[in-house]
């Protein structure tokens, strides 16, 4: 039998500049501190916050954006994880569901303890960042407005989640007061 000769795939050229590695880190904020990411800028939000800074409480529910269960702050607003990459981030500020709290549980937190709003739990950290998105944009919300979150519960404790989210504007009110 003749030995055919191997074919090999073109080199790839080389870029005549290669970046640093300081032009490829990424400067992030989250949940009040500075971290430096050097690894892929388009990987997910939610899998640098799981995987490498291992803060867990944001998860992974349909990586599709529909399910709310990675939602995270971003600048203030509730943002779905899995769809945002992480360059998307740099210079904003990320708060996760271990940032909410201070010294105290953040109100949204007592008030979802208060109303025993888990069951599973899975969803929660989502469902109380959209929360406290919620009633920073409307600090009185309707069942209506509260219905517009959009974070699935396959539990099903909606009613509770209401409650909790009445019972966290009435005491972010009281706190103005």
């Amino acid at each position: 039998m003749e030995d055919k000769p191997i074919r090999r795939a073109k080199p790839t050229p080389i870029p005549a500049v290669a970046q640093s590695a300081k032009e490829k880190t990424l400067p992030l904020r989250v949940n009040g501190k500075d971290y430096f990411h050097e690894g892929d800028p388009d990987m997910p939000l939610l899998w640098y916050l799981r995987d490498v800074l291992r803060l867990t409480g944001t998860k992974f529910g349909c990586g599709i954006g529909a399910c709310g269960a990675c939602t995270v702050l971003i600048e203030g607003k509730a943002q779905r994880a899995c769809l945002t990459p992480v360059k998307a981030i740099v210079g904003q500020d990320v708060v996760t569901i271990e940032g909410l709290a201070s010294a105290q549980l953040h109100p949204v937190q007592q008030a979802w303890i208060e109303e025993d709003v888990a069951q599973c739990g899975y969803c929660q950290a989502g469902q109380i960042m959209a929360a406290v998105d919620l009633l920073r944009r409307a600090p009185k919300p309707s069942d209506a407005d509260i219905a517009k979150i959009g974070n699935l519960c396959r539990c099903g404790t909606y009613p509770r989640i209401r409650k909790a989210i009445a019972r966290a504007a009435d005491k972010l009110q009281e706190g103005k007061a």
